[in-house]
């Protein structure tokens, strides 16, 4: 059965590429683990991929300047999903409830990664599309930045500190974070298959230095110990770290003091902002 290429799968086609390894080795790379992962697990040992997944892989998820950014790829493989397949499993209160969270001033991020707390599974691209199905009866609320109308900053202030307090902006982070200099990281989070697990990657934006570990839930204290053991190694090289407004990184204030750094948070629905 083919499966849909990962977050972290995407990352080893960035640096692989980056550092001239061909689309085979790409390919053997990713199968290794992927049989590694199997065995482990005890399960069948999966289907080899073939170099033109890679090769359209490159190709489809490429930025408008040409550039292969794992983080953004996986961003349109799953909008690209999402318009293709529709959730038609997804029960209406659920949905309801989320677009009452909308009509709150919270973002389609913040109502997906508050629901997921209490077990319950909407992706934002759901929200997003029902927004653009109903447009009439949402466009008051979005002001997360949507491409209809402009909004200010303070329209979804409230939300962002009552799910993440006392966030830094993005806008707050020195200009010396650039990417070029090292010790300025990013770190996402990944989510398993039916929502079942989850992967926290972090990655140094100047040498694409990337690190990961699976987590024992989403949860921000677990998300806290993953982050601090995995960076307590470069602690002297950890200048900034820089991530998206998912509730998993409540937590932030913690692993600023355990590192010594400050974390920066994108504004919402712009994760690109981040940069590396």
């Amino acid at each position: 059965m083919y499966k849909q290429l990962t977050l972290a799968q995407r990352y080893i086609i960035s640096t692989m590429r980056q550092n001239g390894f061909s689309m085979q080795a790409i390919v053997d790379e990713i199968y290794r683990i992927e049989s590694e992962e199997a065995k482990l697990k005890g399960e069948t040992l999966p289907q080899k991929r073939s170099v033109s997944t890679i090769s359209r892989e490159l190709r489809r998820n490429r930025t408008k300047t040409g550039r292969y950014n794992p983080r953004l790829a996986n961003e349109m493989a799953m909008e690209r999903r999402e318009r293709i397949v529709r959730n038609t499993s997804l029960q209406p209160r659920v949905l309801a409830r989320a677009m009452k969270l909308l009509e709150k001033r919270w973002s389609p991020e913040q109502i997906s990664g508050y629901l997921k707390l209490e077990g319950i599974h909407i992706s934002k691209e759901r929200i997003y599309q029902e927004i653009r199905k109903n447009l009439s009866k949402y466009q008051r609320y979005t002001h997360h930045g949507m491409k209809y109308r402009r909004h200010k900053e303070k329209q979804y202030k409230t939300a962002g500190k009552s799910l993440i307090p006392d966030r830094v902006s993005i806008h707050n982070r020195p200009v010396e974070a650039d990417g070029k200099r090292f010790g300025d990281w990013e770190m996402d989070l990944v989510i398993g298959a039916e929502q079942k697990s989850a992967i926290l990657t972090i990655v140094e934006r100047s040498q694409n230095m990337f690190l990961q570990t699976k987590l024992p839930s989403k949860k921000p204290d677990d998300v806290e110990k993953a982050v601090i053991r995995l960076l307590l190694p470069f602690k002297n090289n950890v200048l900034t770290i820089t991530t998206d407004n998912g509730i998993e990184f409540r937590n932030h204030k913690a692993i600023s003091k355990a590192l010594g750094c400050t974390v920066y948070f994108a504004d919402p629905y712009c994760s690109g902002q981040k940069g590396a």
